[in-house]
């Protein structure tokens, strides 16, 4: 009898080691993959991340002295070595001065070069050595699908430098811009996107751009699991002509529209944008399209509506400027007008803005 529990003894003392207690992985070595692919992709598009704080000047009842108050903060990113920053336009809007921080602290005075209040993105150039610049890593929004994860890194409530994780919600998204101007092709995400992160890079798993960060829906004003980020091929449409021209180098038509059109729209019962104007030398002028007129009783005429560019119908002028968007000064477009009852068609070459 003792000979067995000898035995039984010595198998358990062999097998514990073996099947029982295992010992514990030391935290500090372990990491899941996901968890070593959001540590890399922080550490490497961190650097790049800016915190935009933006001040105004008041004039107070008691005081005839401007003073110059905080009127807010957001995020914006490295986009090149000569010091090109971009971020929301909302988040300089009305702005007399712009502060650049970067990740290690030091500040900079920001000036605007470029806006583009219709897409809300805005460029600003600081004055700082190349050697403290990290350009971020642009990707392509083109590329991406529902679900795959993506991560906000921003400054939330003015907490420096905060990362968030979630996915791509979905795709193809419209929102109204601050000129209530439709952005079109938004992505939608979940990671957690608070004020302050306005201006701030949406990254995929390799730590590229591919959005950035401009609205949440919600009705606190606080994350609710709904943002949205302006896709990083419109932002790389945008910025260098925001560069070179301080402006988007929309073409023309050779036009002049007609204002409040959404009045006179209802008045005359028509979908589509009136022409107020032919500009002189234009194409429209040299084909005959016509803009109002008065006639001889008095009253006003319409002329041209434009209701289709390309074979893509125009019902307002948020449809006639994304189309315009798409082209280039110097390309020919087909024009589709009523006038007088009757479809008529105009080959019309572009024009390019007109800079001031």
């Amino acid at each position: 009898m003792n000979s067995l529990r000898y035995v039984l003894i010595s198998l358990v003392i062999t097998v514990i080691p073996l099947f029982g207690i295992a010992k514990q992985p030391d935290y500090r070595q372990f990491k899941t993959v996901d968890e070593e692919n959001n540590i890399e992709v922080f550490k490497r598009a961190s650097p790049s991340v800016v915190h935009i704080t933006n001040s105004r000047l008041v004039r107070t009842f008691y005081s005839l002295n401007p003073q110059e108050v905080p009127q807010g903060s957001g995020t914006g990113f490295i986009w090149s070595a000569e010091g090109f920053i971009v971020t929301n336009y909302h988040v300089i809007q009305q702005a007399n001065r712009v502060t650049v921080t970067l990740q290690d602290g030091t500040s900079y005075n920001a000036r605007a070069v470029g806006l583009d209040p219709d897409k809300d993105l805005a460029v600003l150039k600081i004055e700082a050595p190349s050697a403290e610049l990290t350009p971020i890593s642009i990707g392509d929004s083109s590329l991406l699908e529902v679900g795959r994860k993506v991560i906000a890194i921003g400054n939330p409530f003015g907490l420096d430098t905060t990362m968030t994780v979630g996915v791509v919600s979905a795709l193809g998204r419209e929102i109204e811009s601050i000129s209530q101007r439709t952005i079109r092709d938004v992505i939608q995400t979940d990671a957690a996107i608070n004020p302050g992160n306005s201006g701030g890079p949406l990254l995929n798993s390799l730590g590229q751009l591919v959005g950035v960060n401009t609205a949440i829906y919600s009705p606190t004003g606080a994350s609710s699991g709904i943002g949205f980020a302006i896709p990083v091929n419109t932002v790389k449409r945008i910025v260098p002509e925001l560069i070179a021209y301080g402006r988007v180098q929309t073409p023309i038509l050779g036009i002049t529209r007609i204002p409040q059109p959404e009045y006179y729209r209802e008045l005359w019962g028509v979908d589509g944008v009136i022409i107020l104007d032919v500009i002189a030398g234009t194409s429209p002028e040299r084909l005959g399209m016509r803009g109002l007129r008065r006639v001889p009783t008095g009253k006003i005429q319409l002329g041209d509506v434009i209701v289709e560019i390309d074979g893509q119908p125009v019902a307002n002028e948020d449809d006639y400027a994304s189309i315009m968007e798409q082209h280039r000064p110097g390309d020919i477009v087909t024009v589709r007008t009523l006038r007088d009852n009757q479809t008529r068609e105009y080959e019309i070459e572009l024009q390019p803005p007109i800079n001031r």
